[in-house]
Formats: structure tokens, sequence, C-alpha cells
């Protein structure tokens, strides 16, 4: 935390800056989710169409894909063909993220946020603009590499959350970033289906959803150079010292005494996200197996669940202490883990996406706010940028391995396998995890004045 606090109409700027330019952002992000399958295939046919002389990248990843595909046991539909594409695609988006958000933050530390922040939406823009352009898979895959390497926005976020807040207002303010990604996931993909129907260019049927996504992104750009003032604590001490009239050196800020340590914390949001990503991207082959669930009934299951987040996050999570959101988060995971694993109607999975709409309001949040109660002011964003590093390395590994394990031994054994590696990650936060000293009594106090 910084020595000198933020004015409370600073603060009010930031915040409400920070909220509509992350629900830009992220409503941007997941318009291309439910499109996956059918921009894939339609790349797959267009390429089948020109009859190359030698197999194309596309062909030669499809032809990997199906090597691995039907080395399981157990034969594999082959409509998972483009929904494994889909899911390495995504792997490899986690993974350039995972390379690329220390860097970024370690950059935000030096530099300032709001200048980390800027060059971040640069690469947005040229990565939707690849989009709005991709009548190739090649362009396609560029868009996806230059978007994964640039994506710093979420981590920013939270740097400047931290910035602008004390430990009695930390778990509200993150809850405010968890609210966003709720609120698009809710309906973001929905608004993105709905205009890829729109087919305004033939050589590229999903342009209007690109077009749509790219002016969000530069409307977010453009709002955010002129409204964002930098959060920095360097910064914030400089202007308050010209706003107070004073020429006298503040109190440089005293070592920070950590109570958890940031090995801990990246290692509980490493194995959380490693088997929570698995389960997310298997959901759609259970439903499919069970249920026969198409793309409508799918949306509607996670819209369901991002309805019940964005709800916790307004109420419940903001109010909480943040180790405590966390323990709640991984016993509904655990739970639901269980009750997938042996659902047999659509009740019994309502249920299990009510507990993982918990954990996804919850966990994630929780222990973003606990990294940042351990970071001091001049080290915000390279440890918030590994923290979230950590996380997407889980997230690239979790979805290959979790499925490969649910085609090779099926849905009781690959979910079982989920809930005793989630028993795990409760030990890991039960025995492990503490409460940073005085973090819930300032938070008590300040309540009351606020």
């Amino acid at each position: 935390m910084s020595s000198t606090p933020v004015p409370p109409t600073l603060r009010k700027k930031v915040l409400r800056v920070l909220f509509i330019s992350l629900l830009l952002d992220l409503i941007s992000f997941t318009f291309i989710l439910p499109l996956f399958p059918k921009l894939l295939e339609f790349y797959r046919d267009h390429e089948s169409a020109q009859n190359h002389a030698e197999p194309t990248l596309l062909a030669r990843i499809l032809a990997g894909l199906n090597a691995y595909k039907n080395s399981f046991a157990k034969p594999i539909n082959d409509r998972y063909d483009i929904v494994l594409l889909g899911g390495a695609l995504g792997s490899l988006f986690s993974f350039l993220q995972a390379i690329a958000s220390p860097i970024i933050g370690t950059l935000s530390d030096r530099y300032g946020r709001r200048t980390a922040l800027l060059w971040s939406m640069t690469g947005n823009v040229l990565s939707v603009a690849l989009w709005v352009a991709a009548t190739d898979f090649r362009t396609f895959l560029a868009s996806r590499v230059v978007g994964g390497l640039s994506e710093g926005n979420v981590q920013l976020a939270m740097a400047i959350a931290t910035d602008i807040s004390d430990e009695s207002q930390r778990g509200a303010t993150m809850a405010l970033v968890g609210a966003c990604f709720s609120i698009a996931f809710t309906f973001g993909p929905t608004l993105g289906a709905w205009l890829s129907s729109i087919q305004s260019v033939k050589e590229n049927p999903f342009a209007t959803a690109a077009g749509f996504s790219l002016f969000l992104i530069v409307t977010e750009t453009a709002y955010l150079y002129f409204c964002l003032p930098e959060t920095l604590p360097t910064s914030n001490q400089v202007e308050n010292e010209k706003l107070n009239g004073s020429g006298v050196k503040k109190e440089e800020e005293k070592p920070r005494v950590r109570t958890n340590s940031h090995t801990l914390l990246n290692a509980t949001h490493f194995f959380f996200i490693l088997f929570f990503s698995g389960m997310e991207f298997s959901l759609p082959f259970m439903t499919y197996d069970l249920f026969s669930y198409g793309s409508k009934d799918t949306g509607r299951l996670l819209g369901f669940i991002g309805l019940i987040a964005s709800l916790l996050q307004g109420s419940v999570v903001r109010r909480t202490h943040p180790l405590k959101v966390v323990q709640m988060g991984v016993v509904s995971c655990t739970v639901a883990f269980f009750l997938l694993g042996r659902v047999e109607t659509q009740k019994g999975l309502y249920a299990a996406a009510a507990l993982l709409a918990v954990t996804s309001a919850t966990v994630v949040t929780g222990l973003n706010s606990l990294s940042s109660f351990e970071a001091s002011a001049g080290e915000r964003g390279g440890k918030l940028g590994n923290h979230r590093s950590f996380g997407q390395i889980g997230r690239s590994l979790g979805p290959l391995i979790f499925c490969s394990l649910y085609w090779w031994a099926g849905r009781e054994t690959a979910y079982a396998a989920g809930a005793a590696g989630m028993i795990a990650v409760c030990a890991l936060v039960f025995g492990g995890l503490k409460v940073p000293p005085g973090t819930e009594i300032v938070r008590k106090s300040k309540a009351k004045a606020t």
C-alpha cells in the first residue's frame, strides 16, 4: 500500500474507469468463445476447397490432433475434432499469456500502469484487426498469438485496484474486477453468437462480430487514454504533494512483512486452475454424451453460471475476507466434482453448475486479493503478473490432461481424480494460507466509518 492515501474522489474516478474499460474489454474478448467450432470449421472447409498441392498448416495440425485422438482406447466422436482444435488454440493463448504476464507487470512497475495498459491495448487492437482480416487460418492464428502476448488488461486492472485500495477496501475492489468477468461471460458469448449470424463479408463470415469487437477495443483504448490517471504509488505521492503545497518529502514505505509467501499463493493458483480449467473444458463433452446438449443448451448453462457468479460478486464476495472467500470456493468446487462424476439428471447438472458459479465468483478473486496484500508498492505489477502467469500455465495444461483422463478412463474416474486434486488444493488453502494481520480489524472499523 502506498504511504499516501488515495483521495476518495480519485479512487471513485479510477474505479469508474476501471469498471467500464474492463467490461468493454471482456465483452469483446468473450465474443469469440461460442464461435470457435463454426469458425474453425469454416477455415477447414475453405482450405479443403482450395485443393492445395501440399498440406496446409491447419491440415497438419488437424492430422496431429486426430493421431492423438485415435490413440485412445475408447472411440471419440468426430464432432470433437474441431473442439480439440479449439482447446489447443486456447492452451496456446494461455501459454503465451503465462510468458507475457510477468513482463507486462514488471514494466508497469517501472513505467506506470497507464503506460503499460495503453501498450497492451495497442497489441489488443492489432490482434482483433487481424481477426477482422482473417480470411485464412494463418491470419487467424496470428491474431491469437498477438492477443496472447499482449493481453495484460486483467492483471493491470488488479494492480490498479491494489494501488487505489487499502486493506479495508481490497476485497471489495477485487470483487469489482471479478464482477466484470461474470457480467461479460453472461452476455458476451450470446452477443457474439448473434453478431456472427450477420454475414457482411463473404470471405470472412465472422467479420461482423470481429468488427464490433474491434469497435469495443478501440473505444476502450480511447477511453483509457483520455480518462485513466496514473495510479502507480510514487506518482500519487508526487501529485498529493503538489495538491497539498508541501515540499516535505514523505516517509518512504516500510518493507512489507509477509504472512503468505508468494510461492504458496502461486502454487495454490496453479493447482486450482489446473483442475478447474480441465473440468470446464470437459463439460461440453459430458453434457453432449449424457443429455445431447447443443451450443444453445451449453450457452444457457454457462449463462446460468455467470448470472449466479455476478450476483455473488456484488453481494457476498465484496463483504467477505478474501481468505474465507477462497475457502468457500474450493469447498464448492470439490463438491461439484463429486456431483459431476455421478450426475444422471439435468437437475443434478444444474445443482453442480450452481456450485461452480460459487467457485467462479470466489477463488481467483480471493487469491488475487491475498497476493496483493503481500506485495509492496514497487512490486505489485510484477508479483500480480507472476501470480497470473502460474494460473495461465495451469489453464494451458488442464484441458489436455483432464480430457485425456476423461477419454481413457471415463467420466467417473476423471471427476473422482479431479475431486482428489481439489481436496489437495483445500489442504493448501486451509492448512497453509493465513489471514494477514490486522486486515479483518481494519476492514470492520473502516466499514463502520463509511
